[in-house]
């Protein structure tokens, strides 16, 4: 059985949004964090990133001696990750710049260390083919903002060890995430392919003018997306069969609904329907920037968390965890 080292020094591996989100969360969390990036005005913006989203990701989870001041940087890869125990890489989504890099990472860190991609659509099978230690390659797919949003995706390539699936699910859900497993590989993963299947369906009915842009996106955030942010579909189906449960839900409202989706269509995106959805998106955001609407989705997304803390026992952990707890693995 392949034995990981403890995690106290992790290094981020490319530095744009998915990347600095890490970063911020990771620092926030205790850790010492090394991050690369070979672009000219990479640090720069990192260290922006992380002075911007302090506040909002320390809110969530703070722990004792956390400081931006343990974020370091390097444009040298092999450098960041040489006393690494745990790699968070977030390059673009190439399958040959990922191959390449992963096997440049296998040979650059220690035996021991952990090194995840956050890819969102390639598989590990396919980013650890040149690795000469595959097994202890993983995907940790993020939801973004990484250092908001709780929820990673955890899925081995068919070289991956059994006990890096474990260490990793270990590691993430005690630094306040909340690891899922996929027990399959698949093109984008598993929440991703839940969002594009309704936005498809948001898309349609644009286009089919039953909604603009503003009203398709509040039929979402005020209705079904208010209650996913409590609760998963399959639960809240269990409630909406009342008395019986899910159970009823399945003998008598199941049936309409499986009728139902063979009325659901796939839009043809046209050049007028890109447009329209363009400048609608503009109208509703109403001269607001996009950091500004960020910010306010942080902020809502910290208060929901907060208040999902209080009811939810199943949910991410908010005690401050670092390198000096049992984080593991």
């Amino acid at each position: 059985m392949h034995t990981h080292t403890p995690v106290h020094r992790v290094a981020i591996v490319g530095t744009g949004t998915i990347g600095a989100g890490w970063a911020t969360h990771y620092l926030v969390r205790g850790f010492d964090v090394t991050a690369t990036d070979p672009a000219p005005t990479a640090e720069t913006a990192l260290r922006s990133y992380v002075a911007a989203a302090w506040d909002a990701a320390a809110s969530i989870g703070l722990a004792p001696g956390a400081s931006p001041d343990r974020l370091s940087f390097t444009t040298d890869m092999r450098q960041a990750v040489a006393d690494a125990d745990f790699v968070q890489e977030n390059a673009p989504e190439r399958p040959e710049l990922k191959v390449k890099l992963f096997a440049d990472l296998d040979d650059a860190t220690p035996p021991e260390a952990i090194i995840a991609s956050s890819s969102s659509g390639i598989t590990m099978s396919v980013i650890q083919a040149e690795c000469r230690r595959p097994e202890r390659t993983v995907i940790g797919h993020p939801f973004n903002p990484p250092h908001i949003v709780p929820l990673v995706e955890v899925v081995g390539g068919t070289r991956t060890a059994p006990q890096t699936i474990r260490d990793v699910m270990s590691f993430y859900a005690a630094i306040g995430k909340k690891p899922i497993h996929l027990k399959k590989e698949l093109p984008g993963h598993v929440a991703n392919r839940i969002q594009a299947a309704l936005y498809r369906e948001v898309v349609y009915l644009v286009q089919e003018g039953v909604l603009d842009v503003a009203d398709s996106d509040d039929a979402v955030s005020w209705g079904p997306g208010l209650r996913w942010g409590v609760m998963g579909p399959h639960l809240l189906w269990h409630l909406g069969g009342g008395e019986g449960g899910i159970q009823h839900f399945m003998d008598t409202l199941m049936p309409r609904m499986v009728a139902s989706w063979q009325d659901l269509r796939t839009p043809e995106f046209t050049p007028e329907l890109k447009e329209s959805i363009v400048d609608g998106v503009l109208e509703e955001a109403a001269g607001h920037s996009v950091d500004e609407l960020a910010a306010r989705r942080d902020a809502m997304l910290s208060a929901l968390l907060a208040v999902r803390a209080q009811y939810d026992p199943s949910g991410p952990s908010s005690a401050a965890a670092g390198p000096d707890k049992k984080e593991g693995p």
